[in-house]
């Protein structure tokens, strides 16, 4: 899950503790968290930042439910033909788990074999939300665990 740290950012979430992930007005990153089960580990990956990258680790607390934005009129994620019976956007509710005492950069991404194929590597992709492998999941945790030793 991709946020800008201006807007929420892992320490936010630290401070939180757990967050409803309101917002997300893509169908194909709605999807990708409707299909998000509680448990599910998210990386936490920090956009438009002074260090781009993924900072941390977050647990969904909630499988994902109607994003309540989407039908209130002040929020800037209002969707006038959401309909309260029929919700056009979702969203999942994530918990705080773990910070990186280093960011893992999409350089550090790419330079491991194991991940070439992670969607976040792809050109041109922009999605706040995008799925992860299980082994992908292993190695990025591996790798922060590894940095913040250096």
């Amino acid at each position: 899950m991709k946020s800008e740290p201006s807007v929420y950012g892992i320490t936010d979430l630290e401070r939180d503790r757990h967050t409803l992930w309101e917002g997300v007005r893509n169908y194909q990153a709605r999807n990708f968290m409707r299909e998000m089960s509680v448990g599910d580990h998210v990386l936490f990956y920090h956009s438009n930042a002074d260090v781009v990258g993924i900072v941390g680790v977050a647990r969904v607390r909630s499988a994902a439910k109607a994003d309540p934005t989407q039908f209130d009129g002040r929020s800037e994620y209002f969707d006038a033909a959401a309909k309260r019976d029929d919700p056009r956007w979702s969203a999942v509710e994530v918990e705080f788990d773990s910070k990186f005492a280093v960011a893992v950069t999409l350089d550090d991404l790419r330079s491991h074999r194991a991940l070439v194929s992670m969607m976040i590597l792809r050109k041109g992709n922009r999605l706040s939300v995008t799925p992860v492998a299980a082994e992908e999941f292993a190695v990025v945790i591996a790798l922060a665990r590894s940095m913040s030793k250096k």
